[in-house]
């Protein structure tokens, strides 16, 4: 199970890592450097907590250790979103920040992270 979680995991951050590259360098390439950076941000404020989730959540495998694995899903859940939230306010600290490209392209790569999911078979 740890395994196809991993493998699934992996899957989902190269599809949103691709999508955010070129939801950067569109906005880059129609905006302008400013919107190309604040997509970059946004992208990164989704990939970063995706990857320490997956890490966290997918450490331990097997039935005798089945307390683990919840526990570590919650921590990766909570972990995941207090991230979030430090990263959106460590970008807000740019001055230069477009918030609209900033949400769109982290949302656009939080969809790509559902998309995926319904997608794959693992």
């Amino acid at each position: 199970m740890a395994r196809t979680g991993k493998l699934l995991a992996r899957r989902v951050l190269i599809a949103q890592s691709l999508t955010g590259l070129v939801l950067s360098l569109a906005a880059w390439w129609l905006w302008g450097a400013d919107s190309g950076l604040s997509a970059i941000a946004g992208v990164f404020t989704c990939i970063i907590p995706n990857s320490v989730f997956a890490h966290l959540a997918f450490r331990y495998a097997g039935a005798s250790k089945n307390d683990l694995v919840v526990r570590s899903f919650s921590q990766g859940s909570k972990f995941k979103l207090i991230l979030t939230i430090f990263i959106f306010v460590a970008v807000f600290q740019w001055p230069y920040v477009q918030a609209p490209v900033l949400f769109a392209s982290f949302a656009a790569t939080m969809l790509t992270q559902w998309l995926v999911l319904i997608k794959i078979k693992p």
